[in-house]
């Protein structure tokens, strides 16, 4: 992949060694540090006048600095277990909380704090804190306050789970959510979020599948830069938007045994041509100004130890001008996991040299703080190198105007917390992520008319919102809510499915059943990886035992990653996956059920038929093999896939020549008609293949995906754009080249399109 932990590049292009020094000026035999460490008025420095360029403010501010004020603007601190009197867990303070600065005093003196995590503040605790830290540190740096927000912040809006929101493939519903989760964090002044999650899901036994969204490098990659642009907006100097940090950078989703952060067996052509893909968007245009480290390695080379990602690949070939925050431990993972370090002082200054800035709860703080001074003063890690990093941390606090006006506007919280207008994009993604997986006979959509209805299983009366979400917030619909409020004349029953006889007895009494069945948190989400994907405990006897009653079955899916229902597909009439489909989920699963809602949602990840058949995703090369003695390798469903109550055909797909020697996008474009009865949304897809090139490449790979809405009998033309930087492949020579040859598109409603057209790319 690389070659490991050569020295860093100086990043700010500066000389690093040490300026000459006239003999007779006494002072340069004053060590730097003794000389920033005197009174120095600072009321008209030029790091504090907002007209100046934020580089030069920089430049400013550094010469300024100690290496101790450097290194303390590198550590990340936890705050609700430490720095405030009361707090309800260990992430955050209880709204009554109050600040301790005699707390703050012996965690931080005068020098000052990088980063704040894990304390989820009131807008009036965050003014209290931000204060402090100005007014008692020497320079008056203010700090970068940075949470969770995943699909929703604290007490705010519940949002659908990433592979919700994945399953709209409406990367406008992204960059809502995003507007959203960001307005009502900043409202409370936290300036950073961490997510978006932009793993690709090639393995569904690990926990955090949930939490991404989906296999495919392409689709990840648009939806990771909407959500981008949602949080940031066009400025992070405002009281609505926050930093962004996709994660985990990168090649996290695909461990070994599907286990969390386990080892990642890949080269850097796919690294490159698969892996990263799906993070470039977000970092090349959509000009993310944060980034997680992830805590596995890569043939070999932790990713905290690999500066081809960071500085070459990030930061050289991408432009990245914000700052590298490493996982939870992730850097310590280097002495005691990886064992590529020796001492902790190794791991933090291996780390640092290797491109990560920010250490999250690695070390204790004097630990790694000192290990960074001790590595400057021995030149391990050059002076110039220790600015950059310290420069990418200030850059982002400078960015969000936190130097001209780091406090907020404390009524700001009421107007900005879950407003209609986030409420609604709650809503209307929890509908469009609704998949419906089969519908023999089409037994849906239900006839409101139904008088007897009974909803069975572990999740018929509760709100599933999956991992980084506590199911106490929000609006918390269930299926049974949302059924007994859309239907109030009807009779509408329950029960968990734990006594299976009484559940058989239940189901008997109705006219139709529903099964909410699937997964909840603790069996899924991060650190919960299946060695099975079954449905759990005694879901698949249950769901069995109320089939054979004969009563008409609907299956209702609520999990966090493709389960092995087999059994389900042969066997039950109707099945919808619905995911974790936030607070308003059962009122959009109730919709779905009786037709307010047509399904229109489509699978980013491919159901795998047996655990024998992983890794199954769809864009693999075409010398895999997938045929078995006992079984077919076919997956139970494609990536792609979702039906809809409507039905759709495609028609005229052209693809217009390339004209040799010029740049120009590949246009293709396709007719969709709804064939069916009913308006509908259907997601045009776009896949592609290069038929001969010098390296193997996918068989086929999505390269455009449209979601339209379409009334019975509509035709539109839907108009493709492919970049020719996408025909593109990484060779044998480590060299991105356009080859010429011939190219297939696909186009239809999964990637087992069939309506295909060809184009030439001539030398």
């Amino acid at each position: 992949m690389s070659n490991p932990l050569p020295e860093r590049t100086n990043r700010s292009g500066t000389d690093t060694l040490p300026r000459r020094c006239p003999a007779a000026i006494l002072l340069c035999a004053i060590p730097a540090i003794l000389i920033a460490q005197q009174p120095q008025r600072t009321d008209d420095a030029i790091y504090k006048q907002p007209s100046v360029p934020i580089e030069k403010r920089l430049d400013d501010l550094l010469s300024r600095m100690t290496l101790e004020e450097k290194a303390r603007q590198l550590d990340l601190y936890t705050a609700a277990t430490t720095i405030v009197d009361k707090h309800s867990d260990e992430t955050h303070a209880t709204a009554d909380a109050v600040f301790l600065p005699a707390k703050a005093e012996a965690l931080w003196g005068t020098l000052g704090v990088g980063g704040i995590h894990d304390l989820n503040p009131t807008p009036e605790q965050a003014n209290a804190i931000q204060k402090w830290v100005i007014t008692h540190s020497r320079l008056g740096i203010p700090a970068i306050f940075i949470e969770e927000g995943l699909h929703g912040f604290d007490t705010g809006t519940v949002y659908p789970a990433p592979i919700n929101l994945a399953a709209t493939w409406n990367p406008a519903l992204a960059e809502q959510t995003a507007t959203g989760i960001a307005a009502e964090a900043r409202a409370t002044g936290v300036h950073m979020i961490l997510a978006p999650v932009l793993d690709l899901a090639r393995d569904p036994r690990w926990g955090r599948i949930e939490e991404d969204f989906g296999e495919d490098p392409y689709l990840t990659g648009q939806l990771g830069l909407a959500y981008v642009r949602g949080a940031q907006g066009d400025s992070l100097d405002t009281d609505h938007n926050v930093v962004a940090e996709p994660k985990h950078f990168a090649g996290h989703g695909s461990p070994e045994g599907g286990t969390n952060t386990s080892p990642v067996h890949i080269g850097e052509r796919e690294l490159r041509s698969t892996m990263l893909k799906s993070f470039e968007p977000a970092f090349r245009q959509g000009h993310a100004r944060a980034v997680m480290a992830a805590y596995h390695e890569i043939d070999g080379i932790p990713v905290t130890a690999d500066p081809l990602l960071f500085e070459t690949i990030l930061r050289s070939e991408w432009g990245f001008k914000g700052f590298v925050l490493s996982d939870l431990g992730a850097i310590e993972r280097l002495y005691n996991v990886h064992h590529v370090a020796a001492t902790p002082k190794d791991a933090v200054c291996l780390a640092n040299r290797s491109g990560v800035d920010m250490q999250f709860y690695d070390f204790p703080h004097e630990v790694f703080q000192q290990a960074l001074i001790d590595c400057v003063r021995e030149g391990s890690i050059t002076a110039g190198d220790f600015d950059s990093s310290v420069r990418s941390v200030l850059r982002v606090k400078f960015e969000l105007g936190l130097f001209d006006h780091p406090f907020l506007d404390t009524s700001l919280n009421s107007r900005a917390h879950r407003t209609k207008e986030h409420l609604a994009v709650s809503l209307q993604s929890a509908r469009e992520s609704m998949t419906l997986l089969k519908n023999d006979n089409h037994l849906l959509p239900l006839p409101k008319s139904t008088q007897r209805i009974a909803i069975i299983g572990p999740n018929a009366a509760i709100a599933r919102y999956g991992d980084y979400e506590r199911e106490e917030n929000g609006s918390r619909i269930s299926i049974l809510q949302g059924i007994r409020t859309l239907l109030p004349q009807a009779t509408v029953t329950s029960n968990d499915g734990k006594d299976i006889a009484a559940a058989v007895t239940t189901a008997r009494k109705a006219d139709i059943v529903i099964l909410a069945l699937g997964e909840y948190q603790g069996i899924s989400g991060e650190g919960f990886d299946r060695s099975s994907l079954d449905l759990p405990g005694n879901q698949q006897q249950l769901l069995e035992s109320v089939a054979a009653t004969g009563k008409p079955v609907v299956l209702v899916l609520q999990n966090g990653r493709p389960l092995t229902i087999g059994w389900a597909k042969d066997h039950i009439p109707a099945i919808l996956e619905a995911w974790y489909p936030g607070e308003f989920g059962g009122q959009a699963i109730a919709e779905t059920l009786f037709g307010d809602n047509n399904p229109g949602g489509k699978l980013t990840i491919t159901f795998p038929r047996s655990l024998g058949q992983l890794p199954v995703y769809y864009n693999a090369d075409p010398s895999r093999m997938r045929k078995y003695v006992d079984d077919d390798g076919q997956p139970l469903f494609p990536f792609g896939f979702g039906l809809s109550y409507s039905t759709f055909t495609y028609n005229h797909l052209i693809a217009k020549a390339l004209v040799p020697g010029r740049h120009n996008d590949v246009e293709v474009s396709v007719d969709v008609t709804n064939t069916g009865t009913r308006e509908g949304d259907e997601v045009v897809q776009l896949y592609m293949h290069q038929d001969t090139s010098s390296v193997e490449t996918p068989a086929r790979a999505l390269e455009g995906f449209s979601r339209i809405h379409l009334k019975p009998g509509e035709t539109k033309t839907v108009t493709f754009a492919v970049p020719q930087h996408e025909l593109e492949i990484w060779n044998a020579q480590g060299k991105w080249v356009a080859e010429p040859g011939q190219f297939t598109f696909w186009a239809g409603g999964s990637s087992l399109a069939t309506l295909s057209t060809q184009i030439a790319l001539k030398p």
